[in-house]
């Protein structure tokens, strides 16, 4: 059975991030900021980018410690620092397998316990029904509708709101 893990983001991992992440389907469900096409140049200068935060919250999901795809969370500012806004993508072929909810509760145990988060959130397209269900699944809560709030691919959709308090620490 294959191991399914996070860890940092490699050199190694370009070619991987480009097989995968160049992919139309995950850049639809994907911020503007994820390139489309996904070039190996992309890769390293995201590798290189995540590998000079401080703390790293930006990891490799990895199969058998092959990147398939990546998860994270960008820790926020100001009257928001208590909280991190959680993003994640897998490669098509490891779709519908359960990974991403492996990946999910690894990301939560990092974000709670090394940096002492109080809350992850995301938003999520309201058509991508399964990243919410894989959020469900993991406990995050629904937090609210943003109707018409993402222009992609110049149509309007709306975004579903997700959060999750960590249960360690009191408010």
């Amino acid at each position: 059975m294959a191991k399914i893990s996070i860890r940092e983001l490699r050199i190694s991992d370009a070619e991987n991030l480009v097989k995968y992440g160049d992919n139309k389907k995950i850049w639809d469900n994907m911020r503007d900021y994820f390139p489309n096409p996904y070039r190996f140049e992309d890769a390293c200068k995201f590798i290189k980018t995540i590998g000079e935060m401080t703390p790293i919250t930006t990891f490799a999901i990895c199969y058998d410690d092959e990147l398939i795809g990546v998860i994270g969370y960008n820790l926020q500012t100001d009257i928001y620092s208590h909280s991190g806004e959680i993003g994640y993508w897998i490669g098509e072929p490891f779709w519908g397998q359960g990974i991403v909810s492996i990946a999910i509760n690894e990301i939560i145990d990092h974000a709670f316990n090394i940096t002492k988060l109080k809350r992850l959130y995301t938003s999520v397209f309201e058509h991508n029904i399964a990243s919410a269900r894989v959020l469900e699944k993991a406990g995050f809560f629904y937090e609210g509708k943003g109707i018409n709030a993402v222009l992609k691919n110049d149509i309007l959709y709306n975004d579903v709101r997700y959060a999750l308090l960590n249960p360690n620490l009191s408010s």
